[in-house]
């Protein structure tokens, strides 16, 4: 039994960093598309596929597993339209908006790189989850690497209306409890079924929302998508950003999370939130040359070591 349970952790914890490896990617990608797309527009080109797909994954799925589809039952529906609107619908405006009120996006970033110092307090009060002395230590020094990594080497600091910091923590409270959501929703409920509803009910809230904001820009693409000088290189590379965000970002990454957080618990689950900036900067090594100043380096220890700690069983 033990070796089994062993084994079941290991799997989960390579399901976590394979998916904060991809989201490590999604702000890259959100940028780039972000550059010719506005932003609601984005995010239904991104959700309404990804949905999509998952339906059609299911479908052809229908043995038990983590990719197939069960049918949603009513006592059920409260728990997927809470947490479909915490996360995506609620996080990403509650993001946007941080992000515009704040002066420094830096500080926002970090700002919205904390819910592993949530996750422990939500964790508690409402699932009475077990937190151990190694996970509250364990994620201090996890976020104090987060600190050290984001802040090393920025020039502002400034915080801007404290509207921003209230918006930021609303944002990772939203996806705080949606990882609650994941914990509480029964284990009929596949991996693939739990992101699927979330996705729809969030969209349920986007799609009004776009059309009253952008949807007249449909009308504009009736002319310009038979002009060959509309598809310049910039919309390629959004489109394949999107592309990306769908697929790996919206599908694969979110299914991957949900299924390790039953595993090991929204603490554990969510302190791995804090390496996803570790990525990050690999990324901008490997692929735009950037330097990392020492603190940055040090940072990125105390992230590692940090999750090992808060990984550690307690004896």
């Amino acid at each position: 039994m033990s070796v089994s349970r062993n084994r079941e952790e290991l799997v989960a914890v390579v399901a976590l960093i394979v998916s904060m490896i991809i989201w490590s990617v999604s702000g890259i990608a959100i940028k780039h598309a972000l550059v010719v797309l506005p932003p609601l527009t984005m995010i239904v080109l991104r959700f309404v596929p990804s949905v999509l797909l998952m339906l059609i994954v299911g479908i052809v799925r229908r043995k038990h597993s983590m990719f197939c589809l069960q049918r949603l039952e009513w006592k059920d529906v409260p728990l997927f339209l809470i947490a479909g609107f915490c996360q995506p619908f609620l996080y990403y405006l509650l993001e946007t908006f941080a992000y515009d009120a704040l002066d420094s996006p830096t500080i926002a970033e970090t700002l919205l790189s904390t819910s592993p110092l949530l996750s422990p307090i939500f964790a508690a009060v409402l699932l009475h989850e077990q937190v151990t002395r190694n996970n509250i230590i364990g994620i201090l020094v996890s976020t104090a690497g987060v600190f050290a990594l984001t802040l090393a080497g920025s020039t502002n600091y400034s915080i801007g209306s404290y509207w921003g910091i209230l918006l930021a923590f609303g944002a990772v409270s939203a996806a705080v409890v949606d990882s609650i959501m994941m914990r509480k929703a029964p284990l009929r409920y596949s991996a693939l079924s739990f992101v699927f509803y979330t996705q729809v009910v969030s969209l349920i809230f986007f799609i009004p929302l776009w059309w009253w904001k952008e949807g007249g820009m449909i009308y504009d693409l009736r002319f310009q998508i038979l002009d060959l000088n509309f598809y310049t290189h910039e919309l390629m590379v959004a489109l394949g950003c999107v592309a990306y965000l769908t697929v790996f970002a919206s599908v694969i990454a979110f299914i991957l999370f949900c299924f390790a957080l039953r595993k090991v618990g929204v603490t554990q689950a969510n302190a791995f939130n804090n390496i996803r900036p570790v990525f990050t900067a690999l990324w901008m090594i490997l692929f735009f040359g950037e330097h990392l100043p020492l603190a940055k380096w040090i940072g990125i220890v105390l992230i590692i070591v940090g999750l090992f700690v808060c990984q550690r069983k307690s004896s």
